[in-house]
């Protein structure tokens, strides 16, 4: 059988913006990726792109400290209009060794992103499967589901825990999607390092991409 094409290859560095103002313009489409610094949010981009060095990893969480922006080669939409495409990696949420300005500068700057942003398609949130839902996670589920924005949450890590507690981690998570009511939610058991999922989260990446937001 021959492999999937991934139609994230070919991701290229555009710019950092420390502020929204200097992001590209605003057209065409884009998905951004969101979490906690410590979940995994810089392996997965660089597994789903299949480029190791795009997107810095690091052992001291938070690193991402500035909306980053990564072009990808020219797309079509559902209509087989062009596309200019992008994916957008947020900062890092959480754990970061930063002074409380600056976070408070990030969370006003990501705050206006998923607000004004009409390029923007999804929203892929990273959660690692080994720990529940955090307050930052809620939050950006909450969002997405009171904007009709679509969100894709990778649990990311599957590969520290059995394949049995990885399934019962993504069916405790679509429960509390139905109790919360956040239905234009979707999520799948992920690992960077084992490439478990990879091909399932591109298509998921691929598709928010070229369909219109509703």
């Amino acid at each position: 059988m021959s492999p999937i094409p991934n139609p994230l290859q070919g991701a290229e560095f555009v710019l950092a913006a420390h502020r929204i103002g200097q992001m590209p313009a605003d057209r065409g489409a884009e998905v951004a990726f969101a979490g906690r610094s410590n979940a995994g949010k810089s392996s997965a981009l660089n597994a789903l792109t299949a480029h190791k060095g795009l997107a810095r990893t690091s052992k001291t969480p938070g690193r991402t400290q500035q909306l980053v922006v990564f072009s990808l080669p020219a797309k079509v939409d559902t209509a087989g209009n062009p596309l200019d495409a992008r994916l957008i990696d947020l900062p890092g949420y959480g754990y970061a060794k930063v002074p409380e300005d600056l976070r408070e500068h990030w969370k006003a700057e990501i705050d206006l992103y998923l607000h004004q942003r009409e390029s923007l398609r999804g929203l892929i949130l990273i959660v690692d499967i080994r720990h529940p839902l955090k307050d930052f996670d809620r939050m950006m589920l909450g969002f997405c589901a009171g904007t009709r924005l679509p969100c894709h949450v990778l649990l990311t890590k599957a590969d520290k825990i059995s394949r049995g507690q990885a399934g019962s981690a993504l069916q405790a998570l679509r429960n509390e999607y139905n109790r919360e009511g956040w239905h234009n939610a979707t999520a799948q058991i992920f690992s960077s390092s084992e490439k478990t999922g990879v091909d399932e989260a591109r298509a998921r990446v691929q598709q928010l991409l070229v369909s219109p937001r509703d």
